[in-house]
């Protein structure tokens, strides 16, 4: 069979024609960076646990009407997902103070925000991804008001569901990044969640420890990065028929 067609390769996955119409595949890399791409390491076994938690969290957003690109888990480093136009804006939600927020407000770490925080980042690596606001993002056409308002709305749906799904298993959800996409249906265009949720999108703390469960654990040099996804994907059940290491799977976009 003819090697499938390559159309998009980022810092964590690639992404290949689909076996339909409309549809793509989406391949989980083991390459982990930080600092916009000047750190970068192979973690072997990470793009399984990366593709597991991302199908199981995106199947339980399903369940709740939020609509996703996701269809089906194809194999151990890949989903089969819709083809959608991407919105060049990362959508971020915070309940906790980390990262950059803590930088820019002088918030001390792992203080309790008011109420869930949503900001709006451009997608442009040479940028840095700034922080824009809703002005930018209209002036510039990136987004309509309605995706905006359709972003916010999903975001915090999200954001209130997943909180109650990682704290059943002890783990504090502080933040976590999302990617949307208008998918076109005929002569309807709907705005879907894209992308992927995993620990490299979301922080993720053990809630009894503090322990980090994501990827600051590479940003911060703090080591046991697979390990500690692998206790996030043990804790929300998805490990069950996995073996009990991820050694990295056949390569399928040869296929």
């Amino acid at each position: 069979m003819s090697r499938r067609k390559k159309l998009y390769e980022g810092k964590a996955k690639i992404l290949y024609e689909g076996p339909e119409p409309g549809t793509l595949v989406q391949y989980f890399k083991d390459d982990a960076t930080a600092l916009n791409g000047e750190k970068k390491a192979t973690l072997e076994g990470k793009g399984v646990l990366n593709n597991r938690i991302s199908e199981y969290i995106m199947v339980q957003l399903g369940h709740i009407g939020i609509p996703t690109h996701f269809i089906r888990r194809l194999n151990m480093r890949e989903q089969l997902v819709r083809q959608v136009e991407i919105i060049p804006l990362e959508v971020v939600c915070r309940n906790v103070a980390a990262g950059s927020i803590s930088k820019r407000l002088g918030i001390e770490e792992g203080q309790q925000l008011p109420r869930a925080i949503v900001e709006f980042y451009y997608k442009k690596d040479e940028l840095n991804d700034p922080m824009v606001s809703e002005d930018h993002i209209t002036s510039f056409n990136w987004a309509t008001p309605q995706e905006i308002d359709d972003m916010m709305a999903l975001t915090l749906r999200a954001n209130d569901f997943l909180s109650g799904l990682f704290a059943a298993v002890n783990i504090r959800l502080v933040d976590f990044k999302l990617e949307f996409g208008r998918l076109y249906e005929g002569d309807m265009v709907r705005t879907v969640l894209a992308d992927e949720i995993s620990p490299d999108s979301c922080r993720l703390w053990d809630m009894e420890t503090n322990e980090k469960m994501d990827k600051d654990r590479f940003r911060r040099d703090l080591g046991n990065v697979t390990e500690a996804y692998a206790e996030v994907a043990r804790r929300l059940g998805v490990m069950k028929d996995m073996p009990r290491s991820v050694p990295d799977a056949p390569d399928e976009a040869a296929k």
